[in-house]
């Protein structure tokens, strides 16, 4: 098994909640985690379609038949959700911590649930695909940024040694089946395949519904139904502004991101990692790499990531805020591999803007070299995790 840096936060959450929740995208491995975590535990997949016809046909002889002394794993709850109000009644009359480990792949409908029924009785975690920490510890790890972004970071595909090629057209497969037509019925795939690629094409750009739904065909509702889709099955992220104006007119949408570059690099039609090297789209693909890193980080810790972006109507803009309560910290990425002071322009603005000491300042670039600068600290693509350090 690969080690998680998760490991840590979901054993201790375990001994304060009577439920844990480890939410996160299908494949990214939760399921490995848990059962290697409670090894004595029941472990109950609801995506076996008998499993989840008892489940939901009755609820209580279910938890009757599996539940055992040390407690039990519920794989993929969103199969089967109305099983967390019998949760909560069990939950309620013993009060032990750890009875209940859930797994599930489809975040809004998870906490939607968990609101109404296990509010207080739950500790809810993120596991997202490897962070650039775990590979290192696994000696994972690739030498050229270009290939970890054309491989992106799901386990399975290092675990198997399968190549992404293969791997991400399965995946992309067994998504659509599971998740697109579960949550949304969705009737039209080839169009939601299409609303996909045109989404991966926009990667680090600022969200245009207008334009996706002028580009793919759909109405407005469509767009925005199929997106908040996309951000519930943890295939994408909206990067929002930050709030703070320093007296400027800033831009007020989001910003559009994968989680996992080799997803989108697929998606793109990205044939090998050489092929990156050249691409229209290598920058964003790196920026979008960066902040999911960064995303990464906090949820890895049980923290909310706290991340924004800053632009105004000028066109200056910082890529990537971290909100640290006391401390903002700016982040400016850059796939180029040769260290350049036109790297810190944004990050030298914004400073002056914000009358911020230019030492908090980051540019996290392509190469491999780190280096502290006048105007901030320069950090190689493998070191990104020293920015929340």
């Amino acid at each position: 098994m690969i080690k998680r840096v998760l490991e840590k936060e979901l054993k201790y959450t375990a001994t304060l909640f009577p439920v844990v929740a480890v939410l996160g995208p299908r494949q990214s491995g939760k399921t490995t985690l848990v059962k290697y975590c409670f090894k004595k535990y029941n472990y109950i997949s609801l995506e076996d379609i008998d499993n989840r016809k008892f489940a939901i046909k009755d609820p209580r002889l279910f938890l009757e038949k599996y539940k055992n002394k040390q407690g039990l794993i519920l794989d993929e709850i969103q199969n089967a959700p109305d099983l967390l109000s019998y949760i909560q009644t069990l939950v309620d009359e013993n009060k032990e911590h750890g009875q209940f480990i859930l797994t599930g792949s489809q975040n809004f409908l998870l906490n939607e649930s968990i609101s109404q029924t296990l509010a207080g009785r739950v500790g809810i975690l993120t596991l997202l695909p490897l962070s650039i920490n775990e590979f290192k510890k696994a000696k994972l790890l690739p030498e050229r940024m270009e290939k970890i972004l054309f491989t992106g970071c799901y386990p399975r595909i290092f675990d198997r040694k399968v190549p992404p090629r293969k791997w991400y057209p399965s995946y992309i497969r067994t998504y659509i089946e599971r998740d697109v037509r579960t949550i949304k019925n969705v009737s039209d795939v080839t169009l939601f395949q299409q609303f996909m690629m045109l989404c991966a094409g926009r990667i680090g750009q600022i969200l245009n519904l207008t334009s996706l739904c002028n580009d793919c065909g759909i109405t407005f509702k469509t767009a925005q139904s199929w997106l908040s889709l996309l951000e519930q099955s943890y295939i994408i992220f909206l990067l929002r502004p930050h709030h703070k104006n320093f007296s400027k007119r800033l831009i007020k949408s989001p910003k559009l991101y994968f989680y996992d570059t080799g997803l989108a690099s697929y998606i793109l039609g990205v044939k090998n990692e050489k092929e990156l090297m050249s691409h229209h789209m290598r920058g964003h693909l790196f920026e979008s790499f960066v902040i999911s890193e960064i995303i990464k980080d906090f949820y890895n810790v049980d923290e909310t990531p706290r991340i924004y972006f800053w632009r105004d109507n000028a066109g200056n803009e910082v890529d990537c805020i971290i909100d640290r309560g006391t401390d903002l910290i700016p982040v400016e990425i850059k796939s180029g591999k040769t260290i350049n002071s036109s790297f810190f322009d944004g990050l030298n603005y914004w400073n002056a803007l914000s009358k911020q000491d230019k030492s908090k300042s980051f540019v996290v670039y392509g190469g491999d070299e780190n280096q502290k600068r006048t105007n901030g600290k320069v950090l190689g693509w493998k070191s990104i995790s020293n920015i929340i350090k």
